[in-house]
């Protein structure tokens, strides 16, 4: 439509052309009398051309406007020169702690509008591989490649202890479990527990029932049972009240990568390297009762979004929406280039942050998830594929159904 040409001011300078051509002669007031029927003309086509070409190039810009004129309702991305390896948000304040593959925490304060570096802390002379702040946010925990597991002052930098050995192979994961409990996992399948409170560097409790890296350890607010995966395929699960092993389920046939409780801690559920969704009765970790397939590749991370919703970090660059009870896929978050390794919920719960292969943290607004919990899926058919395709709100593309239904 832009490209067309339909000033009707061109449209005069022909008329008027035209008729300086004529053979017939005019005398000065004739020519004037002409000029303005002329005009006259002129105006009544303005008057109804223009109507007609803004009708309709303004639906256009209105579609266009709603889709690339929206108020920022996140913080910009954040771009790194290292590779990251983990992102963790403040428990109370508008903070997100990025590790990166040299060791290095970069802490920085979060806006819609901005993204500011607090302070750059040179932890570990090895990659950083886990970071997490303490229940109150003023410790920050890290673990690294070089075995050492230190613990940060947030508010001045400093250290505040640090475990140098604490294993005997590069450390995995670490998962802070109280005010003064923390337990890590190593490349080997070791899991140990620690206690703030003891004056030595040694740990209080330690198991071996894994042969492959521990992926990811947690438990729920009762600390009744610890629960770990491994890529070995298989669940642990550790009576922590008591110390001791309870029980570990078959290895599967893929790696369990991450872990999530939900449903009023009633539901654990694991992603895995073939990116199912296995689910377990709580306190029947032997089996699982549930497995959901999704599109096949490895899960990294997951998040509890909702008691029934879980945001899935894939291997493909994408941010996928589960509802798990019932089962449905809802559609792509939000999506990097590369594969999306860590995603982690900020402390309101507006926003989760992914960090992607791509050197790179993207955060995402999710506030629409609370309308999600109040919508029926039951009774419905749904195309697994078109829901896997499915853009949401927070997505960087739109559905074609989106945009064009402002035209209709």
């Amino acid at each position: 439509m832009c490209e067309k040409n339909t000033n009707p001011e061109d449209e005069s300078v022909e008329m008027v052309s035209d008729d300086s051509d004529s053979d017939v002669s005019m005398t000065d007031s004739e020519s004037s009398d002409n000029e303005e029927t002329i005009n006259d003309q002129n105006e009544t086509i303005e008057s109804e051309d223009e109507p007609v070409e803004d009708e309709e190039e303004d639906e256009v810009i209105k579609a266009i406007r709603r889709n690339a004129e929206n108020k920022r309702d996140h913080p910009p991305p954040i771009t790194t020169e290292d590779f990251i390896t983990d992102i963790s948000f403040h428990p109370h304040e508008d903070i997100i702690a990025i590790a990166n593959i040299v060791g290095d925490v970069g802490l920085y304060k979060y806006t819609n509008e901005e993204n500011t570096l607090m302070e750059s802390l040179e932890s570990h002379t090895k990659a950083c591989r886990d970071v997490e702040f303490s229940y109150d946010g003023k410790i920050m925990f890290s673990t690294s490649k070089d075995k050492s597991i230190m613990l940060t002052d947030v508010q001045t930098g400093k250290l505040n202890r640090f475990y140098e050995n604490s294993h005997d192979v590069p450390v995995y994961c670490l998962t802070v479990l109280d005010e003064n409990l923390f337990a890590t996992g190593d490349d080997d399948g070791m899991v140990k527990l620690w206690d703030l409170r003891e004056r030595s560097d040694k740990q209080i409790y330690r198991i071996k029932r894994n042969e492959d890296y521990i992926s990811d350890i947690i438990t729920n607010e009762s600390k009744k049972y610890l629960l770990i995966s491994s890529g070995d395929g298989s669940l642990l699960t550790v009576d922590l009240q008591n110390r001791k092993f309870h029980m570990q389920s078959e290895e599967y046939e893929e790696e369990l990568t991450c872990l999530g409780i939900f449903r009023g801690e009633t539901k654990l559920v694991s992603g895995s390297s073939k990116g199912k969704l296995y689910l377990y009765n709580w306190n029947e970790f032997g089996l699982h009762s549930d497995a959901f397939p999704g599109p096949k590749t490895t899960i990294n991370s997951l998040v509890p979004i909702t008691e029934n919703i879980a945001v899935t970090a894939c291997e493909d660059g994408n941010l996928r929406a589960t509802h798990l009870f019932p089962h449905r896929h809802l559609g792509v978050v939000g999506q990097h280039q590369l594969s999306v390794e860590n995603v982690d919920i900020c402390n309101t719960g507006k926003f989760i942050a992914s960090s992607s292969h791509n050197n790179d943290v993207k955060f995402w607004n999710i506030q629409y998830f609370e309308d999600f919990e109040k919508v029926s899926h039951k009774h419905k058919k749904h195309e697994r594929k078109k829901d896997l395709e499915n853009n949401l709100p927070s997505s960087k593309l739109k559905n074609a159904s989106d945009f064009f239904s402002g035209l209709a």
